[in-house]
């Protein structure tokens, strides 16, 4: 790894604070970026590539039948890359500038209904004892918090405020924000510490959520976990973590609650990414406008 990649991990590490899977992603694009340009161009130094290379990397990446969406998400790395070396005045001009992302289709997110999730926590089986307690909390939790999957999977016993009924998480870029917890969720977190406690052996007893094995949880196995409950009360194609999150936000505003709120609780550094939930409710505000406009009764 060159020395530049080096600074810009360490960037990346200790002022932006990302995580090791998005510092290892960014890298990860650079590298391939770094071995194409040395090949095709015998072109060593990062801070003296052009546009032109750029674009013949990208109709590399498209003739080897790469996503639009995955080819943005590389150039995004190389443009953060360059702005850093801007920002550290290594170079003066950046070579991006004139760079247009590739049209990609817009994918609908379609959240779970009420119905749907009144029927996961309330009609189906779960496992008697611990994995049927946790599990059950797990889909709760992500419904009437909107915590993301990696915020569930590093959350910690010391987090969970039981005087007060909150719980603490520790969100990207090391943000924390103060979630409440329900009186009804409350209730099954009591019931699922119980059921931990009798686990025959807790390795990783730090963190909350635990395998029967008492080591703590990994993306898959919670990504499994939902998508295998889901399945016995949904058809939707896509049944993960995140369409929970994205079904707390669209209830709650289809509910009312107030779009400033809702970036808060989900821990949105911006509205615009909040925004995105926005359309979800559009059928109910429809539904709403229908009922209620005089100009629809006649």
């Amino acid at each position: 790894m060159s020395n530049n990649l080096q600074s810009f991990r360490d960037y990346l590490q200790l002022e932006k604070k990302y995580s090791p899977h998005t510092v290892n992603a960014y890298l990860n694009d650079l590298s391939f970026f770094e071995l194409f340009i040395n090949k095709e161009f015998e072109q060593k130094n990062l801070l003296e590539v052009n546009y032109s290379q750029i674009r013949s990397w990208i109709v590399s990446l498209v003739d080897a039948e790469i996503s639009n969406t995955s080819i943005n998400r590389k150039i995004s790395s190389l443009k953060a890359f360059y702005r850093f070396l801007l920002k550290t005045k290594q170079i003066e001009v950046g070579p991006l500038l004139k760079h247009k992302a590739l049209k990609t289709p817009k994918i609908l997110q379609i959240p779970f209904s009420e119905k749907e999730l009144d029927n996961v926590l309330h009609q189906i089986k779960y496992p008697d004892g611990f994995e049927g307690v946790r599990d059950k909390l797990i889909i709760d939790l992500f419904y009437t918090t909107g915590i993301r999957r990696t915020e569930l999977i590093h959350l910690k016993v010391v987090n969970i405020n039981s005087s007060n009924h909150t719980l603490k998480v520790l969100g990207k870029r090391n943000k924390e924000r103060v979630l409440p917890i329900l009186p009804i969720l409350f209730q099954q977190i009591i019931l699922y510490l119980v059921e931990r406690a009798n686990l025959e052996q807790i390795k990783d007893g730090d963190f909350f959520f635990l395998t029967t094995k008492g080591v703590k949880m990994n993306d898959s196995l919670v990504y499994r976990l939902i998508n295998n409950y889901f399945s016995h009360v949904s058809e939707k194609v896509k049944k993960s973590p995140h369409i929970l999150r994205h079904t707390f936000a669209t209830h709650l505003l289809n509910n009312g609650a107030d779009i400033n709120s809702v970036k808060e609780l989900l821990g949105h550094s911006s509205l615009a990414s909040t925004q995105i939930y926005t359309h979800s409710s559009l059928s109910e505000l429809k539904k709403v406008y229908g009922n209620a406009h005089p100009r629809n009764q006649e």
